[in-house]
């Protein structure tokens, strides 16, 4: 599995919530790669085992695609314009977490999924 790349996108400009928010979208899907399978991190998204996200991960790897998109949001969230273009809303639980936080804990699923398709012990649940 090839190291992850992470790609900051950043608003520098002091606008209201709701145009941020709006902006912050737009940036995004301005780095979606093409034909990539994209999951946006939503509370309000599905929760998957780990099992669940390697299976699924599986079955986008064995249909040709290379890689995965992921996109976390800003504080006040993803826009909708994010949430309507994403595969898959997924959510790592309801409760709010910093968004590094979320960073380093989806790391930590996409490390186990490899080890879950590696058939490695690492994963015991």
């Amino acid at each position: 599995m090839p190291p992850p790349v992470i790609v900051e996108v950043d608003e520098r400009r002091s606008l209201p919530p709701v145009q941020l928010k709006a902006r912050e979208g737009e940036l995004i899907l301005g780095a979606l790669p093409a034909g990539v399978p994209f999951l946006a991190l939503d509370e309000r998204g599905v929760q998957w085992s780990s099992r669940a996200l390697a299976e699924r991960i599986a079955a986008w790897r064995d249909r040709g695609s290379p890689e995965l998109t992921f996109a976390i949001g800003g504080a006040d969230g993803l826009h909708s314009m994010v949430l309507d273009r994403a595969d898959v809303t997924l959510s790592l639980g309801s409760m709010t977490w910093p968004h590094l936080l979320v960073r380093g804990m989806l790391l930590e699923q996409l490390y186990r999924v490899q080890q879950i398709l590696a058939g490695h012990p690492y994963h015991r649940g």
